[in-house]
């Protein structure tokens, strides 16, 4: 695409939807295992097309800033009720319109600026989120926060519970205990020890939140953990991961946390909070209510799949110890052949699109996010197009043959097209006529 300066209007116009269909082309013919993406159904992609996305609703239905919000505020209030069910929950907070501006309410609500959080650190699966200010961090950047972070077991691949009890005890015994404790993460191999450490760390008065943006799906679905029965006060995510709605966030909590939750969102973190993802967020929570529990079962015998396979074809797959995974997600260090950003951008050229991962170790020997030790899988999209575990041996294997086997990638692109081809409709949903990446002209 030229520079728009050096085109008309009228031809940047229509290069703007070229790209897109290509786009559309291009994932129709490849294996997406980005873990923080997913597939919408056309339920939910038509939701996203409708006029509540020229509308403005600020605050809370019933409470509008604005007029013409009648049926606005219904599909809210249904949608905040499905979210309460699919969860369990006695609130539902669905205006934040992502799992980040979800976890800025909840640092608005339960702490202040110069407070203290304890968290897990980026290499060890945290969320940028979850970050500190110098690493431009959401909670140490925009809400202020000082950030503590997890002893971590990477033999486990998972929080040191024994030392997280000492490393707090250390810090409440020299004035400086933290008041917020988040749980949940970016790499997220396998349930964090909640249950274990709640009731210790509300000894020392913290505010619990667990940042389920990765494994809303798998909750709710009830393949994973259950957090807010497990001691967390509040629960935030995104809703398009292993939960397969639009882009958006949730918070959810209990009945003392309401109002709090409320005027954080709105007018805190929130003007009109994109009424049309909010549509297509009631649509998703129905579809995961009727979907939800086979789909993430599905997922977790995908990714265990995935991870064997990779492990027997000799890739260093992290978590050994726990099986590898219990969420939707696989860790692999590359570094044996070559570093995560090569991996991932020769992985491109045969149409499987990975990202790359900082892992333990990284940091100490002087790696960065550009060049990390791994590379990140994840099986949700390609569960929800219908495959199961022998489509997951056929991936690992088209895998071992661009990094192992050093075949060149556009050889391997025949192979990835050949597997997409019985798999272009969305599953685990009530309505599939229009193809997964079926591009919709509206011209």
């Amino acid at each position: 695409m030229a520079e728009s300066g050096d085109v008309s209007p009228r031809e940047a116009y229509h290069a703007v939807f070229s790209e897109m269909k290509k786009h559309h082309e291009w994932f129709a013919d490849s294996i997406p295992l980005i873990a923080s993406e997913n597939i919408p159904s056309p339920a939910v992609r038509e939701a996203i097309l409708s006029d509540f996305g020229n509308r403005y609703a600020e605050g809370w239905p019933g409470e509008r800033v604005y007029a013409g919000c009648t049926y606005i505020d219904r599909v809210e209030t249904d949608c905040a009720q499905l979210a309460r069910r699919l969860y369990k929950a006695e609130f539902a907070d669905v205006r934040p319109i992502s799992g980040v501006v979800a976890n800025l309410v909840v640092y608005s609500a339960f702490t202040l600026p110069g407070d203290t959080m304890i968290a897990p650190s980026i290499p060890a699966g945290g969320h940028i989120s979850h970050g500190k200010r110098e690493h431009s961090g959401t909670a140490g950047l925009v809400h202020g926060l000082n950030v503590e972070f997890y002893p971590f077991d990477a033999e486990r691949m998972n929080i040191d519970v024994d030392k997280t009890k000492k490393k707090v005890q250390e810090r409440a015994e020299a004035g400086k205990a933290p008041t917020m404790a988040m749980f949940g993460g970016s790499l997220f191999l396998f349930p964090h020890p909640l249950r274990e450490l709640a009731d210790f760390l509300k000894g020392y008065g913290m505010h619990i939140n667990y940042d389920a943006a990765h494994v809303a799906g798998l909750i709710a679905g009830g393949a994973f953990q259950d957090p807010l029965r497990e001691g967390a006060d509040t629960m935030t995510m995104s809703t398009h991961k292993t939960l397969f709605g639009p882009q958006g966030g949730l918070v959810l909590g209990g009945a003392p946390h309401e109002e709090s939750i409320k005027k954080a969102t709105f007018p805190g973190m929130t003007s009109s909070h994109h009424i049309h993802h909010m549509a297509a967020k009631a649509v998703a929570f129905a579809e995961a209510l009727e979907f939800g529990e086979s789909y993430a079962q599905q997922v977790l015998d995908n990714a265990r799949t995935l991870a064997e396979s990779l492990s027997d074809m000799g890739f260093r797959v992290l978590g050994e110890n726990g099986g590898f995974t219990r969420s939707h997600q696989v860790a692999v260090d590359v570094l044996k052949y070559s570093d995560g950003g090569r991996v991932e951008a020769d992985l491109e050229k045969a149409n499987i699109i990975v990202n790359r991962q900082l892992i333990p170790g990284d940091i100490k020997a002087g790696r960065n996010y550009f060049h990390p030790g791994g590379i990140r899988l994840g099986v949700s999209e390609v569960t929800r197009l219908g495959m199961k575990k022998d489509q997951m041996r056929q991936i690992a294997e088209m895998i071992k043959r661009v990094v192992i086997d050093g075949r060149d990638p556009a050889g391997i692109r025949a192979a990835t097209r050949q597997l997409r081809q019985d798999y272009q409709k969305v599953r685990y949903c009530f309505d599939a006529e229009l193809g997964a990446y079926e591009y919709v002209k509206l011209r």
